[in-house]
């Protein structure tokens, strides 16, 4: 939520401020993307025409089961072929859960619901960051919301709107949407549906003057301030709808949905949703002083005697073994080594060299 005194109003045909208007409080409403989400999903529904196959699609056979004890499925039959009829799984055969008018299409929704939705898409609209999440190109923009004086409704010609979208920096959001233009990937390209392309700005007027320059410019919507609907401003249940708004039109938020303490001159009964936090930043919260002063100490936890129990068998305990007896590494090691091959080996051929240095010496003294 943007969270200002007031908002600067543009010229329509220079980069120059006019004037200012102070912010509506809808501005400053909580953001509730559950809530967002929920109602457009339901809102979409609602638009919905029915469809359904015929009734008697796929049952137009004179077919009958053959019965039991012919050791074949007991679906009806066609008589001579015997190929299986009616079923789903059968050659034109009816599909499974034939689709019927009667499917509950449309959805109700709770009226403070879909007010809530507007309201939070509305503040959303105002933060520059969720704008450009969606993909919208405001680098260039003044301020959001970008308000504009009223003298765009007196516009008759086209080339009049383009070059006021030119002099506030909104023709590179509506060339973004000129490139995205495309072909559907699917069968609704042949459903009367063969294009798709992303969304771009959306003018809000006070009123129906001044549609006529700006009815055809492809991507730029128009939208009734007194009539705002949550799927243009939440499209896909997306918030962070680029607005351009006039100041006539910005400045009867404050009537349409009301403030914090005054209700709303035209929804009856209605105020603004207060915030649950009226700050956000909930570390600076948890570290004041105010809070730290009235928490309790933390709490000693008393060390746990150990569990270890002191070796006494050297002979199990390979550390109490080396303390013992130093000596013990030294005689594993070279036990080690006399298991060794060739360690083995070469003993055994220095042993028989000793043998024969031996044999040859006894040999010299008998000769003597």
């Amino acid at each position: 939520m943007s969270a200002r005194p007031t908002v600067n109003v543009h010229s329509a045909s220079e980069d120059k401020v006019v004037g200012t208007s102070p912010l509506p409080a809808v501005f400053t409403a909580p953001i509730r993307n559950d809530i967002v989400q929920f109602v457009h999903t339901n809102m979409a529904k609602n638009s919905r025409q029915a469809y359904a196959v015929n009734r008697l699609s796929g049952m137009n056979h004179s077919a009958a089961s053959w019965g039991t004890g012919r050791a074949v499925a007991r679906i009806p039959r066609i008589h001579g072929s015997g190929r299986g009829a009616f079923g789903n799984m059968c050659r034109g055969g009816r599909m499974f859960a034939p689709t019927k008018i009667y499917r509950r299409w449309h959805r109700k929704i709770n009226l403070h619901q879909k007010r809530f939705a507007v309201v939070s898409a509305l503040a959303a609209s105002s933060l520059p960051a969720l704008l450009m999440s969606r993909g919208h190109k405001v680098e260039k923009i003044a301020e959001v919301p970008l308000v504009v004086e009223d003298s765009i409704q007196s516009y008759d010609k086209t080339k009049q709107a383009v070059a006021f979208l030119k002099a506030v920096n909104a023709i590179d959001d509506i060339n973004r949407v000129n490139d995205s233009k495309q072909i559907r990937a699917g069968s609704g390209k042949a459903r009367n549906r063969r294009y798709v392309h992303r969304r771009g700005p959306m003018l809000v007027l006070p009123d129906n003057k001044g549609v006529r320059a700006f009815r055809n410019i492809f991507g730029l919507d128009i939208a009734n301030v007194n009539a705002l609907n949550l799927l243009h401003l939440a499209p896909g249940g997306h918030v962070g709808r680029f607005l351009v708004w006039t100041k006539a039109a910005f400045e009867q938020l404050d009537k349409i949905f009301g403030t914090f303490t005054q209700a709303s001159a035209v929804k009856k009964g209605f105020t603004l949703p207060m915030p649950m936090l009226t700050s956000t930043d909930v570390t600076r919260i948890m570290q004041s002083e105010e809070v730290r002063r009235v928490l309790k100490a933390k709490k000693l936890q008393t060390k746990k005697p150990s569990r270890f129990t002191k070796p006494t068998n050297g002979i199990k305990n390979r550390r109490l073994r080396l303390k013992l007896n130093p000596f013990t590494k030294q005689a594993t090691n070279a036990a080690k080594g006399m298991r060794h091959k060739e360690s083995r080996d070469s003993r055994r051929k220095s042993k028989a060299a000793r043998l024969s240095k031996v044999k040859k010496s006894l040999k010299k003294t008998q000769k003597k």
